[in-house]
């Protein structure tokens, strides 16, 4: 699913839209095997429906709802979860988007940031993922992205958008000094003062 693009500028564009790392949903995954296991065991020993028939009802409906809570609890809200867990890369800034119910959101424009650091475990290295902090000026700081997938090639790409970023905006400054107004109010460039 593609990001939304009325959140980009003219002239943005989306370098990486990722989802924390797909290891995050194998908690989800494995409940889900042990759930259904656990359903067809309990319906496997249900009462005789001809010897106790309402024995065999109620049992059968508390196997049935026991085990769709444990789905929803345990496997859809972590996939709704990580579904819904937007990190975007663009050639402007860095977009988080977190939740269903209640979004959280933060921008970091690439001019504001200081520091990008990556930290692999010796598992996270074998999975390919990581967490990536993020050291930004302003009051809120650090943002730490835990389980992204290719946490080192991420920061360097985040480190060489930074850069172009900044060779960018030197240029458009450069450009705006080119022709400044002179004394009759009209552009051009300044003359030679001789210095």
């Amino acid at each position: 699913m593609a990001y939304p693009d009325k959140l980009l500028a003219d002239d943005e564009e989306i370098v990486e839209h990722l989802h924390p790392h797909w290891i995050t949903l194998v908690p989800a995954v494995a409940s889900f095997i042990v759930i259904c296991a656990a359903a067809g065991v309990g319906l496997a020993f249900l009462p005789d429906a001809n010897a106790h028939p309402g024995a065999h009802k109620a049992v059968l409906i508390a196997v049935l709802v026991l085990a769709l809570l444990l789905l929803v609890w345990l496997v859809l809200i972590p996939v709704v979860r990580w579904r819904s867990t937007h990190y975007v890369i663009t050639s402007h800034r860095v977009l988080i988007r977190r939740g269903v119910l209640n979004h959280v959101g933060r921008d970091i424009t690439l001019a504001r940031i200081n520091d990008v650091a990556y930290e692999q475990s010796i598992w996270d290295r074998v999975v390919r993922s990581g967490s990536l902090t993020i050291e930004s000026a302003g009051e809120h700081g650090q943002e730490t992205l835990v389980n992204i997938p290719r946490a080192n090639e991420i920061q360097q790409t985040l480190n060489r958008l930074i850069e172009a970023d900044s060779m960018r905006r030197s240029r458009g400054q450069y450009r705006g000094s080119d022709t400044e107004v002179d004394g009759r109010g009209r552009g051009g460039s300044l003359p030679d003062q001789g210095y």
